[in-house]
């Protein structure tokens, strides 16, 4: 069984995450979406409400579980047995971050190999951060989330 994990914070998970998770879903037996549970990034969502999000946009892929992680990816990676880390790229910078990461990762562990899957050109700009952004200047990020998620954002950054 060839078995992937896809590490990243997801806060909050939008369609460029789902679409990439989706389309690898294809490319493995197995796909294991690590939420982290801490990160030096101000965080909106705490960890189960991150892996949440994330299964029920996803919940249609049988062959796709949500978890969270804590420590490095790459021993998440040697915990679940994973043969690859599931990265996406989307335009610009994404590839000399990611390729960085991935010879850091080989350097830890010789046999985990690093997949990148190019994000849809539609989803290329979309970014947490930003979207968290616009949410909170007020705008509609609907079309960037999952369904759901854009309801979720905003009772968040009401209570704060």
């Amino acid at each position: 069984m060839v078995t992937a994990i896809y590490p990243g914070t997801f806060d909050p998970v939008h369609n460029g995450h789902v679409d990439v998770a989706g389309r690898a879903s294809k490319l493995f037996d197995k796909l294991i979406i690590g939420v982290y549970d801490s990160s030096p990034k101000n965080l909106l969502f705490n960890t189960s409400e991150r892996v949440e999000m994330f299964a029920e946009s996803v919940v249609n892929k049988k062959n796709v579980e949500v978890v969270p992680f804590s420590g490095l990816a790459v021993d998440f990676a040697i915990k679940v047995n994973a043969d690859f880390i599931l990265r996406g790229l989307r335009a610009g910078i994404d590839f000399e971050v990611e390729f960085e990461m991935a010879h850091m990762w080989r350097n830890l562990f010789p046999n985990i190999d690093v997949v990148c899957v190019m994000s849809a050109l539609e989803h290329q700009f979309i970014h947490s951060s930003r979207i968290k952004e616009v949410a909170q200047l007020g705008g509609n990020v609907e079309k960037l989330v999952p369904p759901g998620v854009a309801g979720l954002i905003s009772e968040k950054l009401n209570r704060k």
